[in-house]
C-alpha cells in the first residue's frame, strides 16, 4: 500500500543547516513517463547546501524540497512509463525531492541498482557519476594516457573522478586539505596527492610533469585558483568548472588562455533537460555498470545518517572534512 502522506525534509527558510525540518507531505504521483520510488536511501551534495542558503534554487516544476540523488524501489508508474517493472531496485538522478520517504523520477534518468550493491552505496552515484561523467569524459574530453587534475580530490565527486579517470586508462593528480585526504585519494588509485596547505601544488605538479602541465583540470574552487590553473594545464588543455568554493570572481591572465590555446568550460547539470541526462545514464549503463558490478570502481561512503538528522548532514558537508559521500538513510 501506498500512503497518501511521507515524512520529508524541507527548508523552513533560506539559512543555515538548522532550517532543515522533518515534516508530512503529499506523496507524489507519477507524470505519464515517469515512476514513484519507495527511497531508502539519499545521497547529500554541495547542491543541496547552495538551495538550503538560498543561492540554487531548484529548476521550474521541479519539488522544492532538497536531494538530488536517490536508491529504492518502484512502486508505481505512469501511463506511459514500462522500462521498470514494479519492485524493481533502482537509482535515480532526479530534480529535486530526494530528501524524503517518496519521490517521482523521469525513467530516462533512473537507472538499475547494480548487483550486489545496496541501497546506500546506490544512492551514492547518480549526482557524482553524471557530474564526472558529463564534465571529465564529456566537456573535458579525457582520453587514456592524459593527466586528470582534481581540485577537491577526497570529496565525493573527486572520489568519483579518480576512480573513473584510472578505469580507463589516465593518470590523476589530486589537491586536498589533509595528509588523511591525500592518503585517501592515492589508496583509490590517484598517482599524485598534493596538500595544497602545506605544499605548492603548481610547483609540484610542474615537477610532476616535467612543466608540460596537466591535460584536464576538473576545478571546484574557482577563485584565485583560476589563473593558477592556467599555469599549469598543458597546451590545449581543457578546464571544467563545476563549482566556486573560493568565489566565482577572479583574475587571470587571458594572454596564457590564447598562448596555450586552452579550454575553460563550466556546467551545472540540475537544470539540464530530461534528454541531456538521459544520454548521460546510458553511456554509463554500458561503460560504468560493468566497472561497478566487478568492484573495479565503488562509491566512497564517509558517513551514514538517519533522515532526522540531514541537518547534521549538512554540518558535516560544509566542514568539508568527510571523505566521499555522505548518504541519508531514509528507511
Amino acid at each position: 500500500m501506498i500512503p497518501t502522506e511521507m515524512r520529508a525534509v524541507e527548508i523552513t527558510q533560506p539559512g543555515g543547516p538548522d532550517v532543515l525540518q522533518v515534516g508530512m507531505f503529499p506523496v507524489p504521483e507519477p507524470e505519464e513517463h515517469e515512476v514513484l520510488i519507495r527511497i531508502y536511501a539519499a545521497g547529500v551534495n554541495r547542491s543541496d547546501v547552495a538551495q538550503r542558503q538560498g543561492i540554487y534554487p531548484p529548476p521550474s516544476r521541479a519539488s522544492t524540497l532538497p536531494g538530488l540523488e536517490i536508491a529504492g524501489e518502484v512502486v508505481a508508474r505512469g501511463k506511459n512509463a514500462s522500462r521498470y517493472p514494479l519492485g524493481a531496485k533502482v537509482m535515480a538522478l532526479v530534480p529535486g525531492g530526494g530528501y524524503a520517504e517518496f519521490a517521482t523520477a523521469d525513467e530516462r534518468n533512473v537507472l538499475s541498482v547494480p548487483k550486489n550493491m545496496d541501497y546506500i552505496h546506490a544512492a551514492a552515484i547518480p549526482e557524482t557519476f553524471f557530474t564526472v561523467w558529463s564534465n571529465v569524459f564529456q566537456c573535458g574530453q579525457l582520453s587514456k594516457g592524459e593527466i586528470l587534475l582534481i581540485h577537491g580530490g577526497s570529496s565525493g565527486v573527486g572520489t568519483t573522478a579518480i576512480q573513473l579517470a584510472k578505469a580507463f586508462g589516465s593518470f590523476v593528480i589530486i589537491t586536498a586539505g589533509t595528509t588523511e585526504k591525500c592518503k585517501a585519494c592515492l589508496d583509490l588509485g590517484a598517482d599524485l596527492a598534493i596538500n595544497y596547505r602545506t605544499q605548492d601544488f603548481v610547483k609540484e605538479i610542474n615537477e610532476f610533469t616535467h612543466k608540460k602541465g596537466v591535460n584536464v583540470i576538473l576545478d571546484m574552487i574557482g577563485g584565485n585558483y583560476t589563473e593558477l590553473n592556467y599555469k599549469i594545464a598543458s597546451v590545449e588543455g581543457r578546464i571544467v568548472q563545476i563549482a566556486f568554493l573560493n568565489g566565482y570572481k577572479a583574475t587571470i591572465n587571458l594572454n596564457t588562455l590564447m598562448v596555450k590555446r586552452l579550454i575553460h568550460t563550466g556546467s551545472t547539470l540540475r537544470a539540464q533537460d530530461i534528454s541531456f541526462k538521459a544520454e548521460i545514464a546510458n553511456t554509463l549503463q554500458k561503460k560504468v555498470w560493468p566497472l561497478l558490478e566487478n568492484r573495479t570502481v565503488y562509491p566512497l561512503i564517509d558517513e551514514i545518517m538517519p533522515l532526522d538528522q540531514a541537518a547534521k548532514a549538512h554540518e558535516h558537508m560544509e566542514k568539508s572534512a568527510h571523505i566521499g559521500k555522505i548518504v541519508l538513510k531514509v528507511s
